[in-house]
C-alpha cells in the first residue's frame, strides 16, 4: 500500500530500527505514531522527525503493560486518525548466560515484552485495522527464531513465538485487506543490548569485527515490505547465510554459530 498519509503505529521508535523506521515513513510522508518507553530517545526521535516536516505523535509507553497498551489505540486516533498500519518493532535481548543461569525473572521480561507485547497490540489495532480500505502489520522477528544462539536461548524462543504467530495470523487474514510482514533481522547496527538494561558484553576483536546491516538500510527494506505486502523479509548476510544452513543442515549451524559465541557465555 502507499504509505503517504497513512497512520503508521511503531513501538520501539526511540531509537535503532525504531528511529529509522520513523524517519523512513516520515519521508514517504507517513503520520507516525512514535512509541517507546523512553521519554528522553523518543523526543529525540521526534525532533528529527519534525526536521523532516513529518507528522508524528509521542506515546511513552511499555509494551509490556496490559492497560497501557489497550489505550494506546484512542490515543493514535485522536491524534492523528484512523491507524493504517502497526510496526511491533520494540524488543529487547536476555543477559548473555545459559537457560541454566538465566533468572526466570529475566525470562519472562523478555517474553513479555517481545512475544506478550507485541500480541497485546495487535489484539488493541487489529479491529481498527480491519475498518481500514488497506492496513499493514510489520512484525520484527531475529535470525535467532531459527538459529540457535547460545546464551539468548529464551530471546530466540520469544522471537521464535513472534514468527509463528505472524505466519498464523497471516493465514486469518489472508482474505482480508490487512497483509501481514515478519522480519528477520540478523546482526543490525543499534544499542539493543543497552536498551534491554544488559550490561556492555566484553568482545575480542575478532567478535567485535562481526559484520552489521546499517539500521537506516534495514528499515528501508522494512517499509518496502509494508509497501509490497512482502510476507517475509530476512535482512543482513548472515541472516540469509543461516536461514539457508539451518534449512540444510541444522546442527552444523548450531555448531557453527557456537563456536562464534560461546566465548561470551558467563
Amino acid at each position: 500500500m502507499k504509505l503517504d498519509e497513512k497512520v503508521v503505529v511503531v513501538t520501539g521508535a526511540g531509537s535503532g530500527m525504531g528511529r529509522e523506521l520513523a524517519l523512513e515513513l516520515a519521508r514517504r510522508g507517513s503520520k507516525v505514531a512514535l512509541v517507546d518507553f523512553r521519554k528522553e530517545t523518543l523526543a529525540e526521535t521526534a525532533a528529527l522527525v519534525a526536521g523532516l516536516k513529518g507528522v508524528y505523535s509521542e506515546h511513552i509507553l511499555d509494551v509490556s503493560d496490559a492497560k497501557a497498551v489497550a489505550a494506546l489505540p484512542a490515543a493514535v486516533i485522536k491524534a492523528l486518525g484512523s491507524v493504517d498500519a502497526l510496526v511491533n518493532n520494540a524488543g529487547i535481548i536476555q543477559p548473555f548466560v545459559r537457560v541454566n543461569d538465566l533468572a526466570m525473572e529475566d525470562a519472562h521480561h523478555v517474553m513479555n515484552v517481545n512475544f506478550t507485547g507485541p500480541l497485546m497490540l495487535i489484539k488493541a489495532f487489529l479491529p481498527e485495522l480491519l475498518k481500514r480500505p488497506e492496513a499493514h502489520i510489520l512484525n520484527v522477528s531475529s535470525m535467532g527464531a531459527y538459529a540457535p544462539v547460545p546464551g539468548q536461548s529464551v530471546y530466540g524462543a520469544s522471537k521464535a513465538a513472534i514468527k509463528l504467530l505472524t505466519e498464523g495470523l497471516r493465514s486469518e487474514l489472508i482474505d482480508t485487506k490487512v497483509g501481514v510482514t515478519i522480519v528477520f533481522p540478523g546482526a543490525i547496527a543499534t544499542n539493543i543490548a543497552a536498551n534491554s538494561g544488559m550490561a556492555a558484553m566484553q568482545t575480542d576483536s575478532s567478535e567485535s569485527s562481526f559484520p552489521t546491516t546499517p539500521a537506516n538500510v534495514a528499515a528501508k527494506l522494512m517499509v518496502l515490505a509494508i509497501e509490497k505486502n512482502t510476507p517475509r523479509v530476512v535482512i543482513g548476510k548472515d541472516a540469509k547465510t543461516m536461514d539457508f544452513l539451518s534449512r540444510l543442515n541444522p546442527l552444523f549451524a548450531a555448531k557453527l554459530i557456537y563456536k562464534q559465541m560461546a566465548s561470551l557465555l558467563k
